[in-house]
């Protein structure tokens, strides 16, 4: 049965969205990226080389043919240059999709609501497909919508921290009221068990990096990672029992000889 991740039109075969940053090597990167069966990469445009071909690049490494790359507007704490790196993304020809950062705080890099929903408008007036990074509330989940945004990305726990999810509530209020456009869960997964619980809570898609490029062995966890994301999608899709207070026997005692 296909069951893909279909984003403004486009459709991924893997649910699992990884990135490039803080790997130990270019070559684990790729390795890393084989072994999550990603079909999409995020990249940090103000972070990559993308004039100098005489120097090695991280683009390098990617097999555009095969894996979509998601610019990303990481280090911008403003609407302004995250607009100014969305463009220059699309101007050398990394793509029209932009995964829409906007830090309103150094420390925890959470997102500066406010500034984000303004660029998200611009952008998508320009023509992008904007898939904003934003705290998991739902008020401003809905105003990004509203502004034209193709899916919606909250955090699990602040960027790179490796928590995991640490409020479930409202990720599944998320779910619940969110229908229109995909909910991928980003930032704070720390292992394969925080992939299955976001997936489990019904989240389509997640995005992470640290968790694997930090790991000791950082191709054995995208793996982990990928097997994580498929089984927390079965289990949302196959509709997990009741929990009860009390025990009920998987063999009836009615019937039983005595």
């Amino acid at each position: 049965m296909s069951d893909e991740l279909v984003i403004a039109g486009r459709a991924f075969k893997s649910r699992l969205i990884v990135g490039t940053g803080k790997y130990r090597s270019f070559p684990e990167m790729a390795r890393a990226h084989a072994a999550s069966g990603a079909d999409m990469v995020t990249v940090a445009v103000r972070r990559v080389n993308l004039t100098d071909k005489t120097k090695e690049s991280l683009l390098d490494f990617i097999d555009r043919e095969k894996i979509f790359i998601l610019p990303n507007t990481a280090a911008c704490f403003n609407a302004d240059e995250a607009i100014r790196t969305a463009r220059l993304g699309r101007e050398v020809g990394l793509s029209n999709w932009v995964k829409l950062e906007v830090i309103g705080d150094q420390q925890t890099l959470f997102p500066d609501t406010e500034q984000l929903i303004e660029a998200t408008k611009v952008l998508v007036k320009e023509g992008f497909v904007v898939l904003p990074y934003t705290t998991d509330d739902l008020i401003v989940a809905r105003k990004l919508i509203d502004a034209g945004a193709a899916a919606v990305m909250p955090l699990a726990a602040p960027i790179g921290s490796g928590l995991g999810i640490q409020n479930s509530t409202n990720l599944r209020i998320l779910r619940e009221r969110i229908t229109e456009v995909p909910l991928i869960v980003d930032a704070g997964v720390g292992t394969a068990s925080d992939a299955a619980l976001a997936m489990e809570l019904g989240a389509n898609g997640i995005l992470m990096n640290t968790a694997i490029a930090e790991a000791q062995d950082a191709v054995l966890m995208a793996e982990a990672m990928r097997h994580a994301t498929i089984a927390g999608r079965q289990a949302f899709l196959a509709g997990r029992m009741p929990k009860r207070l009390y025990a009920t026997a998987s063999s009836p005692f009615t019937g039983v000889v005595r």
